[in-house]
């Protein structure tokens, strides 16, 4: 039996049952970090994820780029071992370990069997790479060569163009607009000692966010967040206050360039984490563009129309207001219908609200879908680092589910108008000149 033909009593007990047997374990350790974890001995693998508040919105003004190059060169070199070395005990190993940098976070991600010889080898590893990285200059020179020619590449293509204005035109100079204001000065001005004291500063214990899935027992995961994080850099000195963003002036964008392509992206900064219109914004996205095939936006623009291939809108839910964001790619001649019908359809959404049927249905494959979305022990660690990081309850997979299912169409049309203004969202066109 599909989700879409269940009846929604029926999804929602399939949801519960599979949200409960998910036994999430936490508690905060001396060093100040919060740890979750979840312990699922069916196979013999482990997945650990540190998070620290070290996400790109860190980044200094005009060295852009900072935080993701300190990520990215964790596994580039320790007091004790050079990147070769670090790379053979890895294959040794069978294990899995890299740095990640996000917009609000940045860490290290770390994959090993739980035979306890190799687990514990992995854990001394990535110990190392979290607390004597060396940020070697000939490794940084080039990596730093490889982000350059990375970025010239984006800077031409007209889609990610579009996606870059979009996100400095939503947020101006504050820091949620970092990763949009990486320039090749940006990150030739990044020097070693800039490195290190970023890892210094942000790469601190207290704070931090340990997510553990996989065959490991409490005790067994204590000593291992403790082995990892007690000769992390020691600091009192809080972290600055991200700054509220402020509304930007409304504008319309126009970059040209080539292809016969042009690349539309709308967006607003909208949805916290904790927001209190979080679900009814979210079960109305998925009806208006995030619901594939069956979204309003789709079911216009392409089957009716044939103006693109796919247009979808999305919420990013961030600390603070995060992005609301459609975008779509049509022909150059058909740009300007295309903006206008995505425009109506975001205007008749607002107004009117869902259909009952377009509820039901989002409703059930939300909810039917939802359990899919961390039904490995990959998939389920980004999870707990969100419940740790945002502070959200210990229950958050057994209540996402019931929030879905509570939300009336009277609640999605009030959200929508109080918290989406067409005439607020700022606009961006990428291709030919119009």
């Amino acid at each position: 039996m599909s989700v879409k033909t269940m009846t929604l009593a029926a999804v929602m007990a399939l949801c519960s049952s599979l949200a409960s047997a998910v036994e999430i374990q936490s508690w905060i350790t001396q060093q100040g970090a919060r740890v979750l974890l979840v312990e699922a001995h069916d196979n013999p693998i482990l997945d650990v994820r540190v998070d620290f508040d070290a996400g790109s919105r860190r980044d200094p003004p005009g060295k852009e780029g900072l935080a993701a190059m300190v990520a990215g060169l964790l596994d580039s070199g320790t007091t004790r071992l050079d990147e070769d070395a670090i790379q053979q005990q890895l294959a040794n190993s069978a294990a899995q370990l890299n740095g990640f940098a996000e917009l609000e976070t940045a860490g290290l991600r770390m994959r090993s069997l739980s035979r306890p010889d190799l687990q514990e080898r992995v854990t001394g590893l990535a110990t190392q790479l979290l607390t004597q990285p060396t940020f070697a200059v000939a490794v940084l020179n080039r990596e730093r060569q490889r982000a350059i020619e990375s970025l010239l590449q984006r800077q031409e293509d007209a889609g990610a163009s579009a996606d870059i204005t979009l996100q400095q035109r939503m947020y101006g100079d504050h820091p949620y607009a970092r990763p949009a204001y990486i320039t090749v000065n940006s990150l030739q001005a990044i020097q070693r000692e800039d490195l290190l004291q970023f890892w210094q500063q942000h790469y601190r214990a207290a704070g931090a966010v340990v997510s553990i899935v996989g065959d490991i027992k409490r005790q067994d995961a204590e000593l291992l967040v403790n082995t990892m994080l007690r000769n992390l850099p020691q600091s009192t000195q809080p972290l600055p206050d991200i700054a509220q963003a402020t509304p930007q002036p409304v504008a319309r964008v126009h970059l040209t360039r080539p292809g016969s392509q042009a690349h539309i992206a709308l967006g607003m900064p909208v949805l916290r984490r904790d927001d209190p219109d979080y679900y009814p914004l979210l079960l109305g996205n998925y009806i208006l563009g995030g619901g594939g095939f069956d979204s309003r936006l789709m079911q216009e623009l392409r089957v009716r129309r044939g103006l693109t291939y796919g247009v979808r809108s999305h919420f990013t839910p961030l600390q603070q207001a995060g992005p609301f964001v459609i975008s779509l790619a049509t022909r150059n001649a058909e740009a300007g219908l295309a903006l206008q019908t995505t425009r109506e359809v975001l205007g008749r959404f607002i107004k009117e609200g869902p259909t009952e049927t377009e509820l039901n249905q989002a409703k059930a494959n939300i909810i039917g879908g939802f359990p899919l979305r961390y039904d490995s022990n990959s998939k389920l660690l980004p999870y707990l680092a969100v419940i740790g990081q945002y502070h959200l309850p210990l229950s958050y997979l057994e209540d996402y589910p019931r929030a879905v299912a509570q939300v009336s169409i009277a609640q999605i049309r009030d959200a929508w108008q109080r918290r989406i203004d067409p005439q607020q969202m700022q606009i961006v066109t990428a291709g030919a000149t119009p």
